[in-house]
C-alpha cells in the first residue's frame, strides 16, 4: 500500500477542482442560448459533478418542468461542449435547494450598486442637516416618539404630498406609479 503526502493528495484535488470548474464557466457562457432567456432568468447552472450538471431553479414548477424536458436541454448543451473539446454530460438535475441563497446575493448586489434607482430612493435635497435638528437625549419612550416625529416632519416637509392619501411620497414612486407605495400595493391588491 503506497501512502501520499497531505501535500499531493491536496495537488489532486485542486487539479479535479480546476476541471470541474472550466467547463461549467463555459457552459455559463451559452446557457441562455441553449435554455431561451425566460429559462434563463428562473435556472443558475451551479456545479458539474462526475458528468451531472446541478441546476438551481426559483421555483418547483420549473424544477419539475425542466426535468421532463431534461434530454432535449441535455442534448443542445452536449452538441455545444463536444465543440469545445469538453467531455459530455450524463445528465441534469433541477432543484430549489440553492436558489435563495443565489437570490439574496443577486439582490444583495443590485440593491447596493445604485440605490439611487430605488423609487423611495431621497437625494440629499435643499442642504437639510437632519441631524441637527435633534438635539434632545433620550430618556423617555415618548421623547423618543416626539424626537422621531420631529425629524419625520423636517424630512418630509419638501416631499410632494399623494394625490390619492396626501401624505409626503417619495418623487419617484410618484414618477412610477403616479401615487405613493402603500396607495399602489393597495390598487394592486384589488386587481
Amino acid at each position: 500500500m503506497s501512502l501520499k503526502s497531505v501535500n499531493q493528495i491536496l495537488g489532486i484535488l485542486q487539479i479535479e477542482s480546476r476541471c470541474q470548474e472550466e467547463p461549467l464557466l463555459k457552459l455559463l457562457n451559452f446557457w441562455p442560448e441553449v435554455v431561451g432567456a425566460k429559462v434563463s432568468r428562473e435556472t443558475r447552472p451551479l456545479s458539474i459533478r462526475r458528468h451531472v450538471l446541478w441546476v438551481a431553479t426559483s421555483s418547483a414548477a420549473w424544477s419539475q418542468n425542466l426535468t421532463f424536458g431534461r434530454y432535449a436541454i441535455l442534448l443542445k448543451l452536449n452538441q455545444r461542449l463536444s465543440q469545445l473539446q469538453i467531455p459530455a454530460l450524463t445528465d441534469i438535475r433541477f432543484s430549489t435547494a440553492q436558489w435563495n441563497e443565489i437570490a439574496q446575493n443577486q439582490t444583495q448586489e443590485t440593491v447596493c450598486e445604485h440605490p439611487q434607482e430605488h423609487p423611495s430612493y431621497l437625494a440629499q435635497s435643499n442642504n437639510i442637516n437632519y441631524t441637527s435638528q435633534i438635539a434632545q437625549p433620550v430618556v423617555s419612550a415618548k421623547m423618543v416618539f416626539e424626537n422621531w416625529f420631529r425629524t419625520k416632519q423636517v424630512q418630509d416637509s419638501h416631499l410632494p404630498l399623494c394625490p390619492q392619501c396626501q401624505c409626503p411620497s417619495p418623487p419617484g414612486e410618484l414618477e412610477r406609479w403616479t401615487i405613493c407605495s402603500p396607495c399602489a400595493a393597495k390598487v394592486m391588491e384589488r386587481q
